[in-house]
C-alpha cells in the first residue's frame, strides 16, 4: 500500500499559516543559477519534490550545490561544461526539466535536455520556445526523447509569441540574456514568477526590463555573475489555504504573500460572501456560512489561475446555486470532477466548461489524486466532508506543497499520512 492521507472532516481550519517560496519561480530560477560560473545563494526555496529532483539532476550535470538548509542553497555552475546532457529518469518526470535548455543555450550554446514530463493536465507543447530559439539563431532537434538545442553565437531579435506561455517566455527570455544585441519579446506572460526570474537574472547581471508587461526587452551581455535573491511566496500554495478556509467555514490568517498576486482569487471568493482582509504580507479569510455561486474562466495573469480551478471548484460544489468553471488553459483539467463525485459533488463536465450544482454536504469517500492541484482540493474536500477519506496517489501533492498535511494539522484539520490499513484503522479508532 503506497503512502496515503485519510482525514475526518468536520473541523472548520482555524488559525494562522506561513506560506513557502513559489515553485513555479524557484524552478526556473534554480535552472537559471548555472548560468554563471560564479555562485548564486537562493533564499526561501520550497522544499518540494519538483525542485529536490531538479537540483539532482543539476548535481548530475556538473553543477556544485550545498544545501544551507531546507529553504536556501548556494549553487554554482562553474564544474559544468558544454556537452553535458541532462537526462535521468526523474528530471523526466518533471515539467521544469526544459528551463535548463534555456539556461545551457545561452551560457554554452548548446543544450541537450530530456523532453519534460509532469502531471497529465492537457497538452503543453514546446512550439514557442522553439520558435524562440530558432529566432535567436539556434538549431533544434528532437530524437529519442531528448531536445538538442545548438548555435554558433545567439544574436538578439524581436520575437511575437503566437500564445502567451510562461516557460516560453522565462526560457528564451534566459537564452537572451547572454545572446548578443538587444531582444524584444511581445505577447509575453505577466505571472509574478516570469517577473520574479527576471529579477533574479537582473541580480545577475542581466539586463531585463518590462517583465510583467506585454513585452520583454533584453540587453545581452556577455556573462553573468554572483548573487543572492530571495524567492517570492507562492500565491497558488496561499489560494489554496484561502479555498479551504471557505470550504470548511474557516478562518485563516495566511501569512508571508503578496497580496496584489492573490488579486484574482480574493475578488471571486469576496463575490461568493467570504470575507477576506488584506495587510502587507497577510490575507486573512473567514466564511461563517453556506457561500453563493458563480461564474469562474481560468486565464493568464492577472486572471484566475489554472493552477487555483480545482480548489476552487470543491467551495463552488459546497455552495448555494450553481456555478459555471470554464478552463481555458489545460483541456484535462478536470479530471478530479470523477473523485469528488465520489463524495456527493454535482458537477457535469462539457468539453472544457464544468457546470456544478451546489450541496450542502460532502461524505467521506476514497479517492485518488489525479494531479497535483487535484490532489490539493480532495484533500480539503475531505477537510469539509462528514466522516472519512482517504486520497492515494498522494505524491503529487508532494511535486508543489511542502509540509502539506503537517500545515492543515496546525489549523485543526484531522489528517495523517498512513501507509497501512491497520494505520488507517488506528486513525479511526484513535488507538494510540
Amino acid at each position: 500500500m503506497m503512502e496515503q492521507y485519510i482525514i475526518k472532516g468536520g473541523n472548520p481550519l482555524v488559525g494562522e499559516v506561513v506560506i513557502g517560496g513559489a515553485k513555479n519561480a524557484a524552478l526556473p530560477i534554480l535552472a537559471a543559477a548555472v548560468m554563471t560560473d560564479g555562485t548564486c545563494t537562493i533564499e526561501n526555496m520550497p522544499d518540494v519534490r519538483d525542485t529536490n529532483v531538479l537540483l539532482q539532476a543539476m548535481e548530475g550535470i556538473g553543477a556544485t550545490v550545498n544545501r544551507l538548509g531546507k529553504h536556501e542553497v548556494v549553487i554554482s555552475g562553474s564544474g559544468m561544461n558544454a556537452d553535458c546532457d541532462v537526462d535521468n529518469e526523474y528530471i523526466r518526470k518533471i515539467r521544469a526539466s526544459y528551463y535548463l535548455i534555456g539556461a545551457l543555450l545561452g551560457k554554452y550554446k548548446r543544450a541537450r535536455v530530456a523532453l519534460p514530463g509532469g502531471c497529465e493536465i492537457g497538452s503543453r507543447p514546446i512550439d514557442q520556445h522553439i520558435k524562440g530559439f530558432k529566432a535567436l539563431g539556434a538549431r533544434i532537434e528532437i530524437e529519442n526523447g531528448m531536445i538538442t538545442a545548438t548555435a554558433d553565437e545567439l544574436i538578439g531579435c524581436h520575437i511575437y509569441m503566437d500564445v502567451v506561455s510562461v516557460g516560453a517566455t522565462i526560457n528564451v527570455m534566459m537564452a537572451a540574456a547572454l545572446a548578443k544585441g538587444n531582444t524584444t519579446i511581445e505577447n509575453v506572460a505577466k505571472e509574478p514568477h516570469v517577473v520574479d526570474v527576471a529579477n533574479f537574472l537582473n541580480s545577475m547581471g542581466a539586463s531585463i526590463r518590462g517583465a510583467g508587461t506585454d513585452v520583454i526587452k533584453i540587453k545581452g551581455v556577455e556573462k553573468l555573475g554572483n548573487c543572492e535573491y530571495s524567492i517570492i511566496p507562492d500565491q497558488i500554495e496561499a489560494g489554496t489555504f484561502m479555498t479551504a478556509a471557505v470550504a470548511t467555514k474557516g478562518d485563516i490568517t495566511i501569512k508571508n504573500v503578496i497580496p496584489k498576486h492573490l488579486e484574482a482569487i480574493s475578488a471571486k471568493l469576496e463575490e461568493i460572501g467570504a470575507q477576506v482582509d488584506e495587510f502587507d504580507d497577510a490575507v486573512r479569510v473567514v466564511a461563517t456560512k453556506r457561500l453563493d455561486s458563480t461564474q469562474i474562466k481560468t486565464l493568464p495573469y492577472p486572471g484566475f489561475p489554472t493552477d487555483m480551478q480545482p480548489q476552487m471548484a470543491v467551495s463552488l460544489a459546497l455552495s448555494n446555486g450553481t456555478s459555471i468553471v470554464s478552463e481555458s488553459i489545460f483541456e484535462n483539467r478536470f479530471r478530479y470532477v470523477d473523485e469528488l463525485t465520489k463524495m456527493g459533488a454535482r458537477i457535469q463536465v462539457d468539453g472544457r466548461t464544468a457546470i456544478i450544482t451546489g450541496v450542502k454536504l460532502f461524505t467521506g469517500a476514497d479517492v485518488s489524486a489525479p494531479d497535483l492541484r487535484a490532489g490539493a482540493a480532495l484533500v480539503i474536500a475531505g477537510l469539509a466532508a462528514d466522516g472519512y477519506t482517504t486520497v492515494s496517489d498522494i505524491g503529487y501533492i508532494y511535486r508543489g506543497y511542502e509540509g502539506f498535511e503537517k500545515k492543515i494539522q496546525n489549523l485543526g484539520g484531522d489528517i495523517q499520512l498512513v501507509n497501512s490499513e491497520k494505520e488507517i484503522a488506528r486513525f479511526k479508532l484513535r488507538i494510540v
